[in-house]
């Protein structure tokens, strides 16, 4: 009799596990999910873009998985993205829980922060405040061109040792987003500055991998030795590196001539206390909006700069035909200016290729619905886990001339003019859009061009062509590379 009812509540149990995982009414379709483990098995974590891509095959533009518990609808097609990006960007506005992100960071800042209130005033404050510190002004880009010169001079001192572009790269972007928040730039030979680098990429591959996924489905292995405890680790020294940068501030700061955002933050927060005003801002937002700037305008702009360095090694006529137009439009003057792009229709579809071919964010930041809502025939509810995937679009066969080679003639016309191309999204779109798109596009234009003015970039190894696979996670980048500079003589 007790092993009847031992067997009767066991079946219970799976029955239970079931039912949970067999898909709501009107809900998208997708593969059968295991119970407990979802679709985990079916995908490789490591880098799912493939089999995500071949379950569309299956299953249509719009389906539903299983991250474990979790359900998650992938969102493809240019269609579909459009209507949750845009369409009905306000109602797809939310973001999902992650008990990642909700561990590291909570809810506060301006990436993970939930729809509402305090991100409305968040955002609109970052950005008055970019804009105040020069964003989309003449200042930015002589702030740009500057830290160009100081990027050269590394090159300069690596170039017969064959450099790897990584860190060189990412200190010179992080220094444009250092500079506007925490009003200094760091040296490229810096050892803290370039453990925190480091430490920012080592989180930003682990995050989208196996570890930090099957966090995210079974938060019940919080406390055991596994490799996700390596991302809170990390996390606690990029957030004590940035807590003393704070402390810094509120020492030095004179109040009322702000020198950057964190100085304007703070403004805001005596200003709040001395009215009395029942604000969103504090010091906790304070903290995780600095993180998220810092974060947010490193990585993926320096990411894409390695994959153009990258491309151009792979492609060398297309390096060379950039240089060439690089040339003909600065003359005898030292660089181009951000305003000549409009003259260098063949560069500008050079660098958008780069950020389509290389899909540096390939799934944006996941969106989550504020109601339940209707898309394509189907019914999303409130708090569901959105996928919207840039990286299928970014290849569709339907939107690009060549969907799977890097060619520029992908936003050419045939009068060599740059097309606008409606399926490109590298920055995502709508109330979510990147807020530093505009930064992001000045930097990689002026970095790019200032490299070809100075150098030819070649591959060390002509008999081994460069390995054009990424490496995935919440971003990707490309595997570690070594390039052969060659100095060129200026007219």
């Amino acid at each position: 009799m007790e092993l009847m009812t031992a067997l009767l509540l066991v079946l219970l149990f799976f029955s239970l596990l079931w039912w949970k995982f067999i898909r709501p009414k009107d809900f998208p379709p997708g593969p059968l999910a295991l119970p407990v483990l979802g679709n985990i098995l079916q995908i490789n974590l490591a880098n799912p873009l493939e089999d995500i891509r071949n379950l569309s095959k299956v299953y249509g533009p719009v389906y539903s998985i299983y991250l474990g518990f979790t359900p998650a609808v992938v969102i493809q097609g240019l269609k579909n993205l459009k209507e949750v990006l845009v369409n009905k960007g306000v109602e797809f506005a939310d973001r999902p829980y992650n008990r990642l992100l909700d561990a590291v960071s909570g809810t506060k800042g301006l990436v993970a922060a939930r729809y509402g209130q305090s991100w409305k005033e968040h955002r609109r404050f970052t950005l008055s405040t970019l804009r105040n510190f020069g964003l989309g002004k003449k200042s930015m880009e002589e702030r740009i061109q500057e830290e160009s010169g100081y990027l050269i001079q590394e090159f300069r001192k690596n170039e017969d040792a064959m450099p790897d572009p990584r860190l060189i790269m990412d200190n010179a972007v992080s220094n444009i987003i250092s500079f506007i928040v925490f009003g200094r730039r760091y040296d490229y030979d810096d050892p803290t500055f370039r453990s925190i680098l480091n430490i920012v990429h080592e989180n930003m591959k682990m995050a989208g991998g196996f570890w930090a996924q099957l966090y995210n489905a079974f938060g019940f292995i919080k406390h055991l030795p596994l490799p996700h405890q390596k991302i809170f680790k990390n996390a606690n020294i990029v957030f004590d590196f940035l807590r003393k940068v704070l402390e810094e501030h509120r020492v030095t700061r004179a109040p009322g001539d702000p020198r950057d955002y964190i100085d304007c933050y703070l403004e805001e927060l005596d200003k709040d206390q001395r009215d009395g005003h029942n604000s969103t801002f504090d010091d906790e937002n304070l903290l995780i909006c600095v993180a998220d700037l810092f974060l947010a305008g490193t990585e993926t702009t320096s990411a894409t700069l390695e994959w153009s360095l990258l491309y151009m090694m792979a492609f060398p006529d297309i390096q060379e035909k950039c240089r060439k137009e690089i040339d003909d439009i600065r003359g005898d003057r030292g660089h181009v200016t951000y305003e000549d792009r409009v003259r260098m229709p063949y560069t500008q579809a050079v660098l958008q290729e780069v950020q389509r071919f290389a899909s540096v964010a390939p799934f944006a930041v996941a969106h989550s619905p504020l109601k339940d809502i209707q898309l394509n025939g189907y019914t999303i509810p409130k708090g569901t886990f959105i996928i919207p995937d840039l990286s299928a679009l970014h290849c569709d066969e339907s939107q690009w001339k060549y969907p799977h080679e890097f060619n520029p003639e992908n936003f050419l016309n045939k009068d060599g003019e740059l097309m606008k191309v409606e399926a490109f999204l590298p920055f995502s779109a709508g109330p979510r859009v990147c807020l530093g798109e505009n930064l992001a596009r000045m930097e990689i234009f002026l970095f790019f061009t200032t490299m070809l003015t100075h150098f030819a970039f070649h591959w060390p190894d002509p008999k081994s062509p460069p390995d054009l696979t990424p490496v995935f996670g919440l971003s990707q980048v490309p595997k570690r590379f070594k390039m052969r500079l060659v100095p060129r003589a200026l007219n």
